[in-house]
């Protein structure tokens, strides 16, 4: 499945914390972000503490991976100016 860029901040309805600090995502969330059973996801805090980011375990490696292939190139073309 193909997925399209999303713009803009979704709004995709509300959640209810468990007694087991549990929470269910909703359906068409999971359906637009793909995330299936099993799937890992990471929790991050968001900017000053006042909200938690939620990201596909897979994603966050895709783009470490990219980030680092980038940092190693811009370090390949400082060392060759400095030369």
């Amino acid at each position: 499945m193909t997925k399209k860029a999303l713009p803009d901040p979704q709004f995709w309805g509300s959640a209810t914390v468990g007694e087991r600090g549990q929470v269910v995502i909703p359906a068409d969330a999971r359906q637009e972000l793909d995330i299936k059973p099993g799937d890992k996801l990471l929790i991050f805090s968001g900017m000053h503490g006042s909200s938690l980011n939620v990201m596909k375990a897979e994603q966050v490696t895709k783009f470490v991976s990219r980030a680092m292939a980038k940092l190693t190139k811009m370090e390949e073309i400082a060392r060759k100016e400095e030369k």
